[in-house]
């Protein structure tokens, strides 16, 4: 069997480095969760999906020296939506009175709606522990507080969602 100069391209048979094959595994395993874990977030699915590659961009920069794979990357998903609602923050409220929710996979426009209304932090929260399944620890690492704020975001964040959707 002869073996191939590394001058021409690899067969399509040729066998992928193992980091490059984890990567790629794991971005096919987790994409769709993240985009809609951020979906859930910024209420937009092509912010979403921007958010999420955006994510997976520094996680494969990183992904040799990462232990947990997924906490990383859900941290920096919630994060980067942070970070979307803190540039846009004025935009947002101003077309929030006049846009028209985009469903995606959650077969409700008025959940999506409540969920918009909240403070980002306590939307956050919400969608991590009920969308997610997330521990209290969990939330509370991946937004960088106590489990006791935690606790509190969600109770005032349900709340909230009690009152919009139940007037």
């Amino acid at each position: 069997m002869a073996t191939a100069d590394r001058s021409e391209p690899a067969a399509p048979d040729a066998p992928v480095p193992i980091e490059t094959l984890a990567l790629s595994d794991f971005y096919r395993s987790t994409f769709d969760e993240m985009v809609r874990l951020a979906f859930l977030l910024t209420g937009s699915k092509e912010i979403a999906r921007d958010i999420v590659q955006d994510c997976f961009v520094r996680l494969h920069v990183r992904w040799s020296s990462v232990e947990q794979p997924r906490a990383y990357l859900q941290r920096s998903v919630v994060n980067a939506c942070h970070s979307h609602h803190r540039r846009a923050s004025r935009r947002r409220d101003a077309q929030l009175a006049e846009r028209t929710p985009e469903p995606y996979a959650l077969g409700a426009d008025e959940l999506s709606d409540a969920l918009a209304t909240l403070p980002a932090r306590q939307r956050a929260a919400v969608v991590l522990r009920f969308y997610e399944g997330l521990s209290e620890a969990e939330i509370a690492s991946c937004l960088g507080c106590r489990p006791g704020t935690v606790g509190s975001l969600i109770h005032r964040g349900v709340a909230a969602l009690r009152k919009v959707i139940e007037p």
